[in-house]
């Protein structure tokens, strides 16, 4: 099995689409996950040269459903990016309405969904 398709079933496929794990650890009670969303521009950004990455918000950790017995938690923080044209510093909001059946927890959801 790839490591992709184990990402995928264990995790929201919001996460796995939009963030990459850049750390993981693992102690007798947690996992605990960090991810870091990708470097890519939403479709009406990426025609425009102002728009362009600018470094990371903050760590949000947020618990997720247990794994074999341990509590899990996500570490995750989005892109910030900057509009060189307005100076505007922002985040993408994301759209969950196709995630409505998802296993998303409130927490998460919120998170995603928060602008900077």
């Amino acid at each position: 099995m790839k490591e992709q398709e184990l990402l995928r079933a264990i995790l929201p496929e919001v996460i796995i689409d939009n963030f990459e794990v850049v750390r993981f650890e693992k102690s007798d009670t947690t996992f605990n996950i960090w991810l870091d969303e990708k470097k890519v521009q939403l479709r009406e950004d990426k025609s425009s040269h102002d728009v362009i990455s600018h470094g990371f918000g903050d760590y949000r950790r947020i618990q997720d459903y247990p794994l074999r017995g341990r509590a899990t938690f996500l570490n995750v923080r989005k892109r910030k990016w900057l509009d060189k044209s307005t100076g505007e510093i922002f985040s993408y909001d994301w759209d969950l309405s196709e995630y409505d059946q998802t296993r998303l927890n409130a927490e998460f959801v919120a998170f995603l969904k928060e602008g900077d």
